[in-house]
């Protein structure tokens, strides 16, 4: 920013003081995937209304749109193996059951990530383990390496807030101790790391088409993998217990794949949507990232401003900015400085909030799990005689390091849909807040 520039803005007023602030008007919703909806999926899933076949496994004229889906994803992500499910929530529930989760087991999460992810976990009876987070507000190597112990069965990395992990590290770990390493890819479809795509590194992945993801169908999920045994116990686990054949039919004479099934099935008219939403995720992505470096180029101006650390640039999918300030008084008082230039979406909307008030990703905000509350009323599954030595505690100071970011950290959704006006206006609002 050249000094004549600078002195202008200081002469602005900021609006949080009565100035004019320099937008008027919210900025879009995240929901990444939604703003590039349009007549073609309408008609994608007018064409399965009207097959009357919304089932995926039969119907009067079944079109096949979960399977197609299936295999175009498989492709786009490298992998051998695609299996549609109703949620991401399902998906990794799905998962966790193909890979044998369950009592007297311990599986790291990191100290950042969404509730479902602890929720599927404990639904296992398995115990939760959190490990605490690095500059890129996802697992930190070391941290995990201190959380292992006889009782740890796998790991669950977690691409957060549209960015890769750092898996090569993760992964070692894995591998040298034989734990299964499981990519949690909801917010990070189309990422990559060294040109390789995220979900394709670990014994499994998992992914969520929710509203606020980066390609959406309302809801949605899916497991992949490139391990056949894994995928038909994935198939067994979502359906309703059992394998099946290359004929479809179910498989009753291998015990290893008879599991117990949780009916979380994709349905023909999502499937069609996603196979739409799928051919334009690239372009959804290129848009956020352009949007978010540009913007991340301007805040580079500023010395107080620490951005979150990537580990790979070129596979973030840009959907989210994190930047961490000095203190937490700091981070409230520029995050409402931003909010009344502007920096805001409408109230359902979630961006600009400093990361402590950011719901149920946070792990200390997750009520059900620093109690350590059950639905059987009796303390399922922390009071079984299998996870008796695995004496857990999950308030706040589990994880300083995620803390301490938490605290001081604003995070900011970027749009799928922000135009050159939107970027010059952000970035004006943080320079303006930033020159006072």
């Amino acid at each position: 920013m050249q000094p004549k520039e600078l002195k202008t803005i200081e002469l602005e007023h900021l609006a949080i003081g009565g100035g004019v602030p320099v937008r008027t008007t919210p900025l879009p919703l995240e929901f990444p995937g939604m703003h590039y909806m349009d007549d073609e999926e309408v008609e994608a899933a007018v064409r399965v209304l009207k097959s009357r076949s919304l089932f995926r496994y039969y119907g009067i004229d079944l079109q096949r749109e979960v399977d197609a889906f299936e295999n175009e994803f498989a492709e786009f992500i490298g992998v051998k193996h695609a299996l549609a499910v109703s949620s991401g929530s399902g998906a990794l529930q799905t998962a966790l059951s193909a890979l044998g989760v369950g009592p007297g087991q311990e599986v790291i999460v990191p100290a950042y990530m969404w509730v479902a992810v602890i929720a599927a976990v404990v639904n296992l009876g398995a115990i939760p383990v959190l490990a605490d987070i690095d500059e890129s507000f996802t697992l930190n190597p070391t941290g995990v390496e201190r959380r292992l112990t006889p009782r740890t069965k796998g790991i669950i990395a977690v691409h957060m807030s549209g960015a890769p992990a750092n898996v090569p590290a993760l992964l070692e770990i894995a591998r040298k101790r034989e734990l299964f390493f499981l990519e949690d890819c909801a917010q990070c479809a189309g990422g990559s790391i060294r040109g390789k795509k995220v979900g394709g590194f670990g014994d499994m992945g998992i992914f969520s088409f929710q509203m606020n993801k980066n390609m959406s169908s309302g809801e949605g999920g899916c497991v992949v993998t490139n391990d056949t045994r894994l995928y038909q116990r994935a198939v067994a686990a979502h359906d309703n217990g059992y394998a099946r054949d290359e004929t479809g039919r179910a498989i009753y004479d291998n015990l290893d794949l008879c599991l117990w099934g949780r009916g979380v099935r994709l349905d023909e008219v999502r499937g069609a949507i996603l196979r739409v939403q799928l051919r334009k995720l690239s372009k959804i992505i290129a848009h956020m990232r352009r949007s978010k470096y540009r913007i991340r180029r301007a805040l580079e101006e500023f010395p107080q401003v620490q951005l979150r650390h990537i580990v790979d640039p070129d596979g973030d999918t840009g959907a989210f900015l994190i930047i961490t300030l000095g203190s937490g008084d700091e981070a409230k008082r520029i995050s409402q400085a931003l909010r009344a230039e502007g920096i805001a979406t409408s109230p359902q909307g979630v961006t600009n909030v400093v990361m402590t008030d950011w719901g149920l990703h946070i792990y200390s905000n997750i009520v059900s799990l620093v109690n350590q509350t059950s639905t059987d009323g009796r303390g399922f599954p922390w009071n079984l005689a299998e996870n008796r030595d695995s004496k857990l505690q999950y308030g706040k100071g589990t994880c300083p390091v995620a803390d301490s970011l938490f605290e001081r950290s604003i995070l900011f959704a970027i749009p799928s849909c922000l135009s050159e006006r939107d970027e010059d206006e952000i970035i004006h609002a943080f320079r303006k807040v930033f020159a006072h």
